[in-house]
Order: C-alpha cells, then sequence, then structure tokens
C-alpha cells in the first residue's frame, strides 16, 4: 500500500548542516515503507509492546522478538539496532522514548537524544534512509506539538545531506502529520 500524502507539497526540505536533506511528512503504516531502516517507538525491554512497537513486532515475525531479547533492553533515550526480517525494511532502529510526567524530569532532553542516536546508528551503518513514527506520543502520553517541535529539531540539526538520501515521519493520523508540518515549517522558514 502507498503512502498517503500528509501534506501537499509531499515532501519539505530544510537545512541540516552542510546541505540539505529532503525531510517527507506522510501519513502511513511504518511497517510498509521500504527504507533502509525505521525507528521503532520501543520499550526499555526492546519486547513487543503495544501501538507502533507492537505493529512493527508483528509485521517482522517472530525473529524480532527473539533478536530483541538478545540485546539485554535499552536505556530510555538510548537506541538499538536489529534486522529487519519480515518487513520491507531491512533494519529496524528501536529507539525508547521516555514516559512524559509533566515535562520537569529531562523529558526533552530524552525524547531528543533517541532521535539523535537512531541517527547516529543509521548513519554508522551506512544507512541512506530511515523513517520515524511519532516516538512517546501514544500510551507514553508525550504531549504530540511538542515531541514533534523536538524531533523536527534534532533531525534537521543532526542529520546532514551528504549521509542521508531520504528522511521521512511516518506519522499514524493526520493531526500528528500537522504538528510535524507545522514543526517543519518553523524550522525552514524560521522568523526574524
Amino acid at each position: 500500500m502507498e503512502p498517503t500524502p500528509a501534506d501537499s507539497p509531499r515532501e519539505l526540505s530544510t537545512r541540516t548542516g552542510s546541505g540539505t536533506t529532503p525531510i517527507e511528512i506522510i501519513v502511513a503504516d511504518i511497517t510498509t515503507l521500504s527504507v533502509d531502516a525505521i525507528v521503532n517507538a520501543a520499550n526499555p525491554s526492546l519486547l513487543r509492546g503495544g501501538g507502533v512497537c507492537g505493529a512493527i513486532h508483528a509485521a517482522a515475525g517472530p525473529e524480532l522478538e527473539a533478536a530483541c531479547a538478545t540485546l539485554g533492553g535499552c536505556m530510555t533515550g538510548d537506541a538499538k539496532m536489529t534486522l529487519g526480517y519480515r518487513l520491507p525494511a531491512r533494519y529496524v532502529i528501536h529507539a525508547v522514548g521516555p514516559v512524559w510526567h509533566g515535562g520537569d524530569l529531562g523529558e526533552d532532553a530524552l525524547l531528543a537524544s533517541c532521535y539523535r542516536r537512531a541517527l547516529e546508528i543509521a548513519r554508522a551503518e551506512g544507512l541512506r534512509s530511515i523513517a520515524f513514527p511519532a516516538i512517546s506520543t501514544g500510551i507514553y502520553a508525550f504531549p504530540a506539538d511538542r515531541a514533534a517541535r523536538i524531533a523536527v529539531e534534532t533531525v534537521t540539526a543532526t542529520a546532514a545531506a551528504e549521509d542521508f538520501d531520504r528522511i521521512l515521519f511516518s506519522c499514524f493520523s493526520e493531526d500528528s502529520a500537522a504538528h510535524h508540518r507545522r514543526a517543519l515549517s518553523k524550522r525552514a522558514d524560521p522568523q526574524p
């Protein structure tokens, strides 16, 4: 199934580092995307959970759960990588986002760290395309507009055009996509 555009135009670009990396915002099932890596909004055990995590595990098959069981979990704000198994994506980068506790326990920094670590792992492995979900905005209750701003700011500040050909935010709803579009528009066209 082809992802549906989350806005018009489908692709928005912003300056990142020394070049321009295309950033796409789509409403799609992340498990259907043919990219080098998709990012899983994982829990600290890295084992199958609900939401995006459950969907990724279901689509990838039992091999993903077995691989995750060997990784020894993951700290909040960090990420680890496995093969994609039965997914169109070659790899899954499991990023553990923070549970929202009101914003006074370092949640913003931990969320930014998830996105940064996923990009660092992808870069180290030579991956050229990556798709992110809206990490921590489901059961972890991170405010969606704030999470989108942090995601866009972190990705545009971390990703360099020479490292990535394609970066997607694969949103589960039009509302999530709208938050990401607003954040990217502000980043691409800063007001004086």
